[in-house]
């Protein structure tokens, strides 16, 4: 069973429907021991930091994540929220990255939103996954370059397109509006 984690992000529907077309069975849930006993983790996210880190902190969640030993994927807000700082709403993350969230500066269109291309692919959620494969991206603040970085985007300038630390994984982009290239990811972190 896969565990999505439930609290005010958005996207959570959008992630269990890939999971389902992929065959595998998933629970919506800010329960303990649900997330704490599944086999993976999905932290999926859209919205605001501040916002949506009280609500972590509310339901205890934000000191449940970092301590999960599976598998576990963070999308687009949840990566955000997993690095150190973020400076929308001056938020506090949980530190699993070591990396700080900044607002893109306003030399392009922002928010960065549409199809892109990822480089530096070294991590097994990339198997079968090529460079020149496109990828959904929708957001307005970018996680910094750092030793977690394990593929690159570029919009505006160089960022973390993925992070990856122990058992800990994470998208900028959204696998699961990224057509055939955002399933082929889930199915490798399926696979893990």
């Amino acid at each position: 069973m896969i565990a999505i984690i439930k609290y005010n992000g958005g996207n959570v529907n959008s992630v269990q429907n890939a999971l389902e077309r992929l065959g595998a069975n998933s629970i919506i849930t800010d329960d303990f021991e649900l997330i704490r006993n599944a086999e993976k983790v999905i932290f999926p996210g859209v919205g605001e930091a501040s916002s949506t880190m009280k609500i972590l902190k509310e339901r205890g969640l934000d000191e449940l994540i970092p301590t999960l030993k599976q598998p576990v994927l963070g999308i687009c807000l949840g990566m955000q929220l997993m690095c150190k700082n973020n400076e929308e709403g001056d938020t506090v993350g949980m530190g699993i990255f070591d990396c700080n969230v900044k607002k893109f500066p306003p030399l392009d269109l922002v928010p960065h939103m549409g199809w892109n291309t990822i480089s530096k692919l070294n991590s097994e959620l990339l198997s079968e996954i090529s460079d020149e494969d496109n990828l959904y991206f929708v957001h307005s603040f970018y996680c910094e370059l750092s030793e977690n970085t394990t593929s690159v985007c570029d919009y505006i300038l160089p960022f973390s397109a993925m992070l990856q630390k122990d058992n800990f994984f994470a998208t900028q982009f959204h696998p699961e509006k990224s057509g055939k290239t955002g399933n082929q990811l889930l199915k490798n972190f399926l696979n893990i």
